[in-house]
């Protein structure tokens, strides 16, 4: 019996939603490149940190209503759920979506549901339409298609996945209230219905506006370092005002969606998007500044001593208390620190990994324990409970000694 849903990509987003979707009954098969991916979530684990994701994997894939692979099969549903990285200078990249898509082409059949869920440029979803009419012109008018995006919180993904709402736009009316129809077998918050651009779009600009927003607040901590004023002070008393709610400033934007779909938009409309691509541009810098702030307290510091320090460099995830680093301006910082350095010795430290292929991970408190420089990059829970001596230097980019 064929499935009613194949999902192309088992990542942060499309295992979540394939394990959601088994629990409400629907027959789901995930597909992924990675073999060891597949196999492990066919034991029933994952390979990814997420709150409650484990549990409704293992449920799911013992029910027999979630199986993985790294090929699909013929369904009524198609879920395109696959990275969409950059190429030269932050150009937008298709092409997985373009593979994923050819690799469901020969199961379309009529009456099916293609819906992307990748983040995408404006125009992506009715690309993919004209490849499929192309290779399978029977096909023209006689499938659904259609863009909704997510907009999950890494750490709570399995709960919004249900109730936040969505967004959905079809090539057509009839595609979108397939796809609505579709939804709402697993989704209770509401579905708000309209084009394809316009969903694609969407989901652009609801990152880009938090970039934006943290780029006033990354701007902000630049000013107030030369000006001598507790950053984290001067936006909490800021925000006592009524309609003001600035946002906490960090060591830059990461993470695959507010430190990337921005580049969707400007790399389309470069002249229309001078607010969007100056805040890239801030938020950038702010880690370079972060990393160069370290160098120079290790300057400072073997200057005074006499000899090199120990650093602990705290954080590698693009936000608290999650596994996920990409676009990690933590990572980007460790790395160009560790580029800069010499006979110092470095204490890495991110307590949601075990390991790194590059990093040497070390736990947070023998981290602290030996360091003379403390640099502080990501605001997890562990750091919170740290206790600092007197003698060390703490720096702390994230807000950690100010909670």
């Amino acid at each position: 019996m064929n499935p009613d849903v194949v999902t192309i990509g088992l990542g942060y987003i499309g295992l979540p939603t394939s394990a959601l979707m088994a629990s409400k009954g629907l027959q789901v098969h995930g597909v992924d490149v990675n073999p060891e991916v597949v196999k492990t979530i066919n034991k029933g684990k994952i390979h990814i940190i997420e709150m409650d994701l484990e549990e409704a994997v293992s449920k799911a894939v013992n029910a027999g209503k979630l199986k993985a692979d790294t090929t699909p099969v013929a369904a009524d549903t198609y879920l395109i759920v696959v990275p969409t990285p950059f190429k030269g200078n932050h150009e937008p990249d298709i092409s997985y979506v373009e593979s994923a898509t050819k690799a469901v082409l020969p199961f379309l059949k009529e009456g099916d549901l293609y819906i992307i869920e990748s983040t995408s440029p404006i125009g992506t979803t009715e690309k993919m339409m004209e490849l499929i009419y192309r290779e399978r012109p029977e096909l023209k008018g006689k499938i659904y298609l259609a863009y909704c995006p997510e907009r999950v919180l890494p750490g709570n993904v399995m709960y919004e996945l249900v109730h936040n709402d969505r967004v959905i736009g079809g090539v057509d009316e009839a595609s979108t209230e397939k796809a609505i129809a579709f939804y709402k077998q697993f989704v209770n918050g509401q579905l708000h219905a309209t084009n394809a651009r316009t969903a694609e779009m969407c989901k652009l600009t609801e990152n880009s506006s938090r970039d934006v927003q943290i780029a006033f607040a990354n701007e902000l901590s630049l000013i107030c370092d030369k000006a001598g004023i507790n950053v984290w002070e001067l936006i909490h008393l800021a925000n006592k005002h009524p309609r003001v709610n600035i946002l906490q400033p960090g060591c830059g934007v990461g993470g695959h969606c507010i430190a990337v779909d921005p580049y969707f938009i400007t790399s389309d409309f470069p002249m229309e998007s001078q607010i969007i691509g100056k805040a890239r541009e801030i938020n950038n810098y702010k880690s370079f500044w972060v990393a160069e702030q370290i160098i120079k307290a290790r300057h400072a510091f073997q200057l005074k001593q006499g000899r090199p320090p120990a650093i602990a460099l705290m954080g590698l995830a693009f936000k608290p208390n999650i596994d996920d680093l990409r676009e990690s301006p933590a990572k980007y910082i460790v790395q160009k620190v560790l580029q800069e350095s010499h006979d110092e010795v470095y204490f890495i430290v991110e307590p949601n990994i075990d390991d790194h292929q590059v990093f040497k991970i070390t736990d947070c408190t023998e981290a602290v324990a030996n360091a003379d420089i403390v640099a502080l990059l990501v605001a997890h829970n562990e750091f919170k409970k740290l206790k600092f001596s007197e003698s060390q230097v703490v720096l702390d980019y994230c807000g950690v000694m100010n909670f």
